[in-house]
């Protein structure tokens, strides 16, 4: 199955994953990047925008994964901006942009995850942890909260992601970068009914004949 693994970052969503699988994984900052290849050697990383990027090749795969940036959906930062902390912001409508560009152009499987976030979500989701994930196949609800952690140091956070983001040199803060990490045990569920569903249409129409 030919993946693309948008916004990668150290890919907590990808730990799991069948490493039989061709996987293109997109991620801007060259840092994360980086890291991310080292973590990941067998998959191909291509520094670029992954909003661009789904919108120039999403016909290239099978199954597209996308994690939009979430800061401006967070409840965390709605309540910090009415508090004062932070000047009030837009929402990012990409999320919702890919959202509806994936369910109406792309023949695959996709999955796009991001916060709870302050409002009423526009789409239905399943909520799975501390995340949401929009997508064209069934993902049962299941509890992940004794499993993930939101709050913690950034050695915590390492031991936990099994990561090391020692050498990282670029600009986002390490503790953000952990922090929002997809859980491994979420990513590797979600991919697996992914690939539950495609087995079951599969012989569902073999069925048939």
């Amino acid at each position: 199955m030919k993946i693309l693994n948008l916004y990668a970052c150290l890919g907590g969503n990808r730990y799991k994953w069948d490493s039989s699988h061709d996987v293109v994984a997109v991620e801007l900052d060259e840092e994360l990047a980086r890291l991310y290849q080292q973590r990941f050697p067998g998959d191909k990383v291509i520094v670029d925008d992954a909003h661009q990027y789904l919108l120039d090749h999403y016909r290239e795969f099978d199954f597209i994964w996308s994690s939009p940036p979430c800061p401006t959906h967070s409840r965390a930062r709605f309540w910090a901006s009415k508090g004062g902390v932070h000047k009030p912001v837009f929402p990012d409508m990409k999320l919702y942009e890919e959202i509806l560009f994936l369910d109406n152009y792309f023949d695959g499987k996709w999955v796009v995850e991001n916060v709870v976030p302050f409002y009423k979500p526009l789409l239905s989701a399943t909520k799975l942890g501390r995340h949401l994930f929009w997508s064209n196949f069934n993902i049962p609800k299941r509890d992940f909260k004794d499993a993930d952690i939101h709050k913690g140091t950034i050695s915590e956070h390492e031991d936990f992601h099994k990561i090391d983001l020692k050498s990282y040199k670029g600009n986002q803060r390490k503790l953000k970068i952990a922090r929002n990490l997809v859980h491994y045990d979420i990513g590797e569920y979600v991919f697996n009914c992914m690939e539950s569903f495609l087995k079951s249409n599969t012989v569902n129409q073999q069925s048939l004949f």
